[in-house]
């Protein structure tokens, strides 16, 4: 997997390449949001990225890169020694994987990299055509289009966040999520929630969709599955 480090700091740039070059990755380098932007940036599988920089700062280059279909995807971790929850919020918001403070662990940004990988490793939920907004599985209807969910002909009262939950395994059957996953693809960015509040979001989908809860199965050590 190709890497790209962005920091105008030369000696960070070298570390960071020697020693994710020690996992196994291929790094490269550019110490300028400009001079990453000439590079051809959809071969990338990450960017470790500084956010103060030059001209053009770390916020500005991923707006550009979230803008541009080619690079929307390529996950991306900030490294900068900018401190404080607004600066964090800011830079999740804008879309950022993750984000590591200076100065660096190596070894939890060797943690992080390889979490963030794995992460967007997984199969994107599919976007269904307007022909196709429904998901239906036995009793089990689910609008895209409506947000709406019924059950055996009941209609169900849904929050944002078990609409998404349910919308996701049916997208993905009988294919286990961890945890991490789950906190990935259905929440929000900018909410800073606990593992345990994933287990608490599930137990309550499980009782709302009454029989069909014992479908989503769970697979201990691993996560959360909806078996078909």
């Amino acid at each position: 997997m190709k890497i790209l480090v962005v920091d105008d700091e030369l000696d960070i740039c070298e570390i960071l390449k020697f020693n994710l070059e020690t996992e196994g990755f291929e790094v490269e380098t550019a110490n300028s949001a400009e001079e990453a932007l000439e590079l051809p940036l959809q071969e990338y599988s990450l960017i470790l990225l500084d956010v103060m920089m030059g001209e053009m700062s770390g916020f500005q280059m991923l707006r550009r890169l979230k803008n541009n279909s080619s690079t929307a995807r390529i996950p991306i971790i900030f490294v900068t020694a900018l401190d404080g929850e607004d600066n964090l919020v800011k830079g999740l918001n804008i879309g950022a994987d993750d984000y590591i403070e200076k100065p660096l662990s190596m070894k939890e940004v060797k943690a992080r990299v390889k979490a963030v990988l794995r992460r967007s490793s997984l199969p994107q939920p599919a976007i269904t055509p307007p022909d196709e907004s429904k998901i239906v599985y036995e009793g089990i209807t689910l609008d895209i289009n409506a947000k709406t969910v019924t059950c055996d002909g009941q209609k169900l009262v849904f929050t944002k966040l078990e609409f998404e939950l349910l919308s996701f395994f049916l997208q993905h059957p009988n294919k286990v999520f961890s945890r991490e996953d789950l906190l990935k693809y259905c929440w929000p960015r900018d909410v800073m929630v606990l593992d345990r509040t994933v287990d608490v979001n599930i137990t309550r989908l499980r009782k709302k969709i009454g029989r069909y809860g014992k479908q989503i199965k769970t697979r201990v050590g691993y996560g959360y599955c909806f078996e078909k």
